[in-house]
């Protein structure tokens, strides 16, 4: 290398001092204002609107009229379904009554000699009067109003044997008129007592008009 000068460096620590300044450069954020600590605790309660407090009194009247409707609607149900079973056990008791009805001029009617009626309601299923037992009743049904067999029998004048049944409830009828033929006493009945299922022959009825029962 010849011809060539070397020169020397003055400062020979200048790159190590401005390596190291440049790695010691920190950037601070700038406060503008104290920092408050916040404590929650010691915070004092707002103090609720007045509008708010409006709107809840409001939705609490609102909530108060809606559970009386409701109540309303609930007992005016109730009434309507108490009134459509009453009419449906009703129109059972029609319906068991004509039966007994039926079962009981059978009886009657085929009797082996003399015409009787029954003494029990037990003969109407099981007819011992004649050497083959005859049925003139499937079952002794129950009452729809009581839910039981528990029926009033309406004697023959003379107490030989009962003409027809009757329930022992003294509830009101819903049912007032438009009867059929044979149950034409039943308009205007106080009680279901007075719905009597009877059978009596032709010229009879002035002698057995008011039968009694047991």
């Amino acid at each position: 290398m010849s011809g060539t000068s070397h020169r020397r460096i003055a400062n020979p620590g200048f790159f190590g001092r401005a390596q190291q300044s440049s790695s010691r450069v920190r950037l601070v954020p700038q406060v503008r204002g104290p920092i408050k600590k916040r404590n929650s605790g010691s915070d004092p309660e707002l103090p609720v609107p007045a509008f708010l407090l409006a709107q809840r009194g409001f939705t609490y009247l609102g909530m108060l009229l809606l559970v009386a409707l409701m109540g309303f609607g609930l007992a005016a149900f109730g009434e309507l379904y108490s009134h459509a079973s009453q009419r449906e056990k009703e129109r059972e008791l029609l319906f068991i009554g004509s039966q007994f009805r039926d079962a009981i001029a059978s009886y009657y009617n085929k009797s082996p000699g003399a015409k009787a009626y029954p003494r029990k309601l037990e003969d109407l299923l099981e007819d011992k009067r004649f050497p083959m037992p005859q049925h003139h009743l499937r079952r002794v049904y129950n009452d729809p109003m009581t839910g039981k067999a528990d029926w009033a029998l309406v004697e023959v004048p003379g107490g030989a044997g009962f003409m027809g049944v009757h329930s022992v409830s003294e509830e009101t009828p819903i049912k007032s008129g438009n009867f059929g033929v044979k149950n034409a006493a039943f308009d205007d009945a106080e009680n279901y007592t007075k719905w009597m299922f009877t059978y009596s022959p032709t010229g009879l009825g002035a002698s057995i008009a008011q039968p009694a029962s047991r």
